[in-house]
């Protein structure tokens, strides 16, 4: 062995736990050791298997997450449905402002008005005033882009 290259070696090391707080000596390079878990209150040595360790509270950490997970797919599943909603304005559709004040005129203020009134027919919706195929067309393109399911009504030809 060379000498001066080795550390020393203290024969009586305190050795302190964080979790129980037990003390004990043994030997080793360092004078004092703090360790965050012991054979004393391990819950494999004790015995405790019910019990969770939790080092630098990592399961509340599992649990925020889990919680903010929560509220995030509850956020978006509300916002699909409203997305989707009969009671969606028609302004929100950013249709011509033409289109919009003839609907509004003739009464249909929300996207559920405007899907009846086209089940009953393309003809019943182009008989509104200021209302013609270009918006018709335009407010379809617009509501199968958002997801609704429009009605299938039988298209006039027109001649």
């Amino acid at each position: 062995m060379k000498q001066g290259i080795h550390p020393t070696y203290y024969p009586d090391a305190k050795v302190t736990c964080a979790s129980c707080g037990a003390t004990w000596t043994t030997g080793s390079t360092k004078k004092e050791i703090r360790v965050e878990i012991c054979s004393n209150c391990h819950p494999f040595f004790s015995g405790e298997s019910q019990r969770i360790v939790d080092i630098e509270g990592q399961v509340d950490r599992f649990y925020k997450k889990l919680e903010v997970r929560k509220a995030y797919v509850a956020e978006q599943q509300a916002r699909q449905e409203t997305r989707l909603s009969p009671k969606r304005a028609i302004a929100e559709l950013e249709l011509g402002t033409r289109a919009t004040e003839a609907l509004s005129k003739a009464g249909i203020s929300q996207v559920g008005q405007f899907l009846d009134k086209l089940a009953e027919g393309e003809e019943v919706v182009l008989a509104i005033a200021g209302f013609g195929r270009k918006s018709l067309i335009d407010m379809k393109k617009k509501l199968r882009a958002l997801g609704y399911k429009l009605p299938a009504a039988e298209e006039t030809p027109t001649a």
